[in-house]
């Protein structure tokens, strides 16, 4: 059976990718810690790993062309946040740290979310979900 999950994504610049999400708050698996080659990006309590892979190494392994994310989205990531002020603050960091803000913090009642893209254009959800307020069927 299924033991871990990761995801893939290319990068431009792995170096300035791995500066970029240090600077949210993320930290990286040391089993890649020295490598120039690849980058797993750690995230939340149950460790899914995101990792980052250069542009070329991609798409070796892959056989397929990189997407162009200015022209189009390939993947949504989405993060749970504990809190509405820490969706403000991962927002902040990421344009801080070179992102964009492509969706400004919103609230849909017991959802409280907003969107950044990292320095290669992948777009990023950041979500607090109140549990307590949510509707029930």
């Amino acid at each position: 059976m299924t033991k871990e999950l990761w995801l893939n994504l290319p990068v431009k610049d792995l170096e300035k990718s791995k500066e970029f999400f240090t600077k949210l708050g993320f930290s990286f698996h040391p089993r890649h810690m020295n490598s120039n080659e690849m980058a797993g990006l750690i995230i939340g309590d149950k460790n899914v790993m995101v990792m980052l892979f250069p542009e070329a190494a991609f798409k070796g392994f892959t056989g397929n062309e990189i997407a162009d994310t200015n022209q189009g989205t390939e993947v949504l990531l989405s993060i749970d946040a504990e809190s509405r002020e820490e969706v403000d603050e991962m927002i902040q960091r990421a344009v801080d740290a070179g992102g964009t803000a492509y969706s400004k913090p919103q609230g849909q009642g017991w959802m409280y979310g907003a969107g950044f893209t990292d320095l290669d254009g992948h777009r990023w959800n950041v979500l607090y979900m109140d549990m307590s307020q949510m509707p029930q069927e």
